[in-house]
């Protein structure tokens, strides 16, 4: 299969836009789940919706996003593993894709199983803010050493 990949015209970059694809969407339902718990998805006059109806809807995209994103990631990594290794972009990238994986089971684990007195409080707490707004970060981040891997 890396044969394949490393010969073929056109299915490395199929590889690629498959993974890219894929990360957007992982991606954006993180980055769409931190919004909202960081209060900023409603519009004036709205009622925002439910954390937890939110994140119901965005599991499935996300578990989708990660069938997708995990082979497709191996791949590339298992075509040019040798360049990848020793390429300091991408080495930031899978640390901060740590990070991210941490952040969000400690929020999972800890602050974020009160969801149902935040939605009677009309508010997140001050620490599901913070790893909101630390996975914002965080994403944004991996999305930029994703795309700058090609020119380090």
């Amino acid at each position: 299969m890396i044969t394949l990949l490393r010969e073929s015209l056109w299915l490395y970059p199929l590889l690629q836009a498959a993974h890219i694809l894929g990360f957007m969407l992982l991606a954006g339902a993180a980055m769409l789940f931190d919004l909202r718990v960081l209060g900023l998805t409603a519009a004036r006059g709205e009622s925002a919706v439910a954390i937890r109806a939110l994140g119901g809807h965005l599991l499935p995209w996300s578990v989708a996003a990660l069938a997708v994103v995990v082979p497709s990631g191996v791949l590339l990594f298992a075509v040019d593993s040798a360049q990848l290794i020793g390429n300091r972009v991408f080495l930031l990238k899978m640390l901060l894709l740590g990070t991210a994986v941490c952040n969000a089971l400690w929020f999972h684990l800890g602050v974020g199983r009160g969801w149902a007195r935040w939605e009677a409080a009309g508010a997140a707490p001050l620490a599901a803010r913070l790893h909101a707004a630390a996975s914002l970060a965080i994403w944004t981040s991996v999305v930029v050493c994703g795309r700058l891997i090609a020119f380090v």
